[in-house]
């Protein structure tokens, strides 16, 4: 989700009802203490003293290191700078962050990943909440209860589980029964996490996990209504229509609009590529309107391009309504 899930998106993804709260990309931890500006670059919500985007969903700051004195000092530092809540990153299956000891390297050993967060933990102690974000384990499954024992143990009061280890990467199937046998061995909350494209897959990790609660990431690109999706049928149990190619459009063209001050037109064009290549598995006409604008780099030519798919989807609904 690095280089997406910005203050942009974020905004945009909690204007509507559904999410609970949301997660900054990660900071990465090395061995210093980073600059204020690093952490306001990453969480620029924290300048409005409570972190949370306009649409008032509250934003988790999320930290990547293996150091656990770097990572104690980088938690005091977001501390001092009003996070509410600090989230350790101990899943990311990026070969580079895995190179440099980052991320679901941890997962090796149990051991380390226990020091880190305990390092955190007792750096800031009950102040905030600490969680973490695991997968089911580095090449294989055989360490997985442990290392979620190891974030417990550590003082995380959450745990999200991406349903897949590291070297299974993003390759369906989601192994939601997994997540299930881990939370009935904890006593904190466990959140399921991976391949929620749809209403039905929601319903199928909860069921299969017994979590009571998901986490979004590929699937709220792919559909930015899918989490309103799930809040309606929560509380009325009918199902919205599907999120139609001229509203995804549309969300594309407002998270530019909101970029293109602060960023180039490339890098503004490269994000948008990014987020429709996780729209376009699951929708025709993204895909189609990907492949036509996959080689423009200039960002007016992108955004014409865009519109101009908006609106033939625009027309060929009204058609068929």
């Amino acid at each position: 989700m690095e280089g997406v899930i910005d203050a942009a998106t974020r905004d945009l993804l909690t204007r509507s009802a559904g999410i609970d709260w949301t997660v900054t990309e990660f900071v990465r931890v090395v061995d210093t203490r980073l600059p204020q500006r690093v952490f306001l670059r990453h969480c620029p919500e924290l300048h409005g003293g409570m972190p949370c985007t306009p649409g008032g969903a509250p934003v988790h700051l999320q930290l990547l290191g293996s150091d656990p004195a770097a990572l104690a000092a980088n938690a005091l530092q977001a501390l001092a700078l009003g996070t509410r809540s600090l989230d350790l990153n101990f899943g990311c299956p990026a070969k580079l962050v895995n190179r440099h000891d980052g991320g679901a390297s941890m997962l090796r050993d149990p051991r380390r990943l226990r020091a880190a967060v305990t390092a955190v933990h007792d750096a800031i102690g009950d102040t905030i909440p600490v969680t973490a974000k695991i997968r089911l384990g580095f090449a294989d499954r055989r360490l997985a209860l442990q290392c979620a024992h190891a974030a417990e143990d550590g003082g995380a009061r959450q745990l999200v589980v991406h349903a897949r280890t590291r070297n299974e990467g993003y390759r369906p199937p989601a192994h939601w029964e997994w997540i299930g046998r881990m939370r009935q061995r904890l006593n904190i909350p466990v959140v399921a996490n991976g391949d929620i494209w749809t209403l039905a897959d929601y319903w199928k990790a909860r069921t299969l996990s017994g979590c009571q609660d998901v986490m979004l990431g590929r699937g709220a690109l792919s559909d930015p209504d899918l989490a309103a999706r799930i809040r309606h049928w929560q509380h009325t149990g009918a199902c919205l229509p599907a999120t139609q190619w001229a509203r995804k459009a549309e969300v594309l063209l407002e998270y530019a609009a909101l970029q293109r001050s602060t960023l180039s037109g490339k890098t503004v064009v490269a994000r948008l590529k990014q987020w429709m290549n996780h729209m376009r598995p699951q929708d025709e006409q993204a895909a189609q309107c990907f492949q036509t604008l996959r080689r423009v780099t200039e960002l007016d030519t992108f955004l014409a391009g865009l519109r101009e798919s908006r609106s033939a989807a625009r027309e060929a609904g009204a058609r068929s309504a």
